[in-house]
């Protein structure tokens, strides 16, 4: 690994720039050298075909046309597929005999480079090449995932959380971004809906939980809602509303605060009796209105309580009254839940709410 250098000498920064620079210039090079490779294997299929038409069928050119659709950048495919083009029609007058279903092969092949070409002008909005623009989706995709991972916490506390997205994937417009402070003795859980729903709901997701999971670490309880509804009005997004329901935790006395923008209410068990409370915190979609305030539920949970957070998926579906969902919800929790909470947060999940909704549960238990 490289040594870290002084960014106030000059010196550092100027061989940290000429760093750059080689790295760009072998980046701009190996680019270079896979477009003459494909260009090189192209013309050799041409020849091929012409020399050993038994062995190399016209088709063959496909096989470039496709590696170069996966490998080569936006700037590079348009020229690369006008040379396949030129190989095609070169190949068409390689040919002893021009049969009709050597043309039907040459006009499929034509239709394939438009394809290609279409494709790669949607590709130039993000400026790489295929297997690159995928290879950011799935790092963006773990990276949202990570932000919804339970830290490690002390003895004593068990946090599961699951999540389903409806249209199967790992993008959803539910997601949870959770943290430890102050010295393992404080836990941050923030669930987030976000208008609309699976992938398309996905990209709004993945900003919002970088941007929230750093105000969670940054700010009081009591001004994480204030501050996300501003960062959300700031957008000016046509979509750009959210609901939430953030819990704050003592991990030493049990003492928590919740607070609901526009979300389902937290709901809390009491182990000595056994039955459900409803949390009463109220408050205003995020992104909606300025100035809005927030209404704050506060309890101790003790050895054997729980409390469960979670999305609007779990509770509605059509035509049912979200009272019924909630009631449905408790009463599976309270069969489900029983004797062992490890697993709690995937078996809600599985069993509860639409499958046509994004469904996201967070279970805090006590032991």
């Amino acid at each position: 690994m490289d040594a870290a250098f002084d960014h106030s000498d000059p010196g550092a920064v100027a061989t940290g720039l000429d760093r750059v620079r080689l790295m760009w210039r072998r980046g701009r090079v190996r680019q270079f050298r896979t477009a003459a490779l494909l260009c090189l294997l192209a013309a050799a299929l041409v020849v091929g075909v012409a020399l050993a038409p038994a062995v190399f069928p016209v088709t063959a050119l496909m096989v470039p046309l496709l590696l170069g659709s996966l490998v080569l950048n936006p700037r590079q495919l348009p020229w690369f597929v006008g040379w396949i083009v030129a190989m095609v029609v070169a190949t068409l007058v390689l040919q002893a005999e021009v049969t009709s279903r050597i043309v039907a092969v040459a006009v499929i092949e034509g239709l394939m480079a438009a394809i290609v070409l279409v494709t790669a002008r949607r590709r130039s909005s993000l400026g790489v090449a295929g297997n690159t623009g995928e290879s950011m989706f799935v790092d963006l995709r773990d990276r949202l995932l990570n932000q919804g991972g339970i830290p490690a916490l002390p003895a004593g506390w068990l946090v599961e959380s699951a999540l389903r997205s409806a249209s199967g994937t790992p993008f959803a417009g539910d997601f949870l971004v959770a943290t430890v402070l102050a010295d393992d003795t404080r836990l941050e859980v923030v669930v987030v809906d976000v208008s609309g729903k699976g992938d398309a709901a996905g990209t709004r997701a993945l900003l919002l939980s970088g941007a929230f999971g750093g105000m969670l670490g940054a700010l009081a309880p009591e001004d994480f809602l204030e501050a996300a509804n501003d960062y959300l009005l700031r957008q000016g997004w046509d979509e750009g509303f959210a609901t939430a329901v953030h819990l704050s935790l003592d991990l030493v006395t049990g003492d928590f605060s919740v607070r609901s923008a526009g979300h389902p209410p937290a709901v809390q068990r009491h182990s000595g009796s056994g039955r459900w409370g409803v949390l009463p915190s109220a408050g205003p979609v995020l992104g909606l209105i300025e100035d809005a305030e927030f209404e704050v539920a506060q309890g101790v949970l003790g050895p054997g309580d729980a409390v469960l957070l979670y999305t609007d998926g779990m509770v509605e579906r059509p035509r049912r009254d979200i009272e019924m969902g909630l009631d449905r919800m408790l009463g599976q929790a309270e069969t489900l839940l029983h004797g062992s909470f490890v697993g709690s947060a995937e078996r809600l999940v599985a069993s509860l709410g639409s499958p046509d909704d994004d469904r996201a549960m967070v279970v805090v238990h006590r032991r």
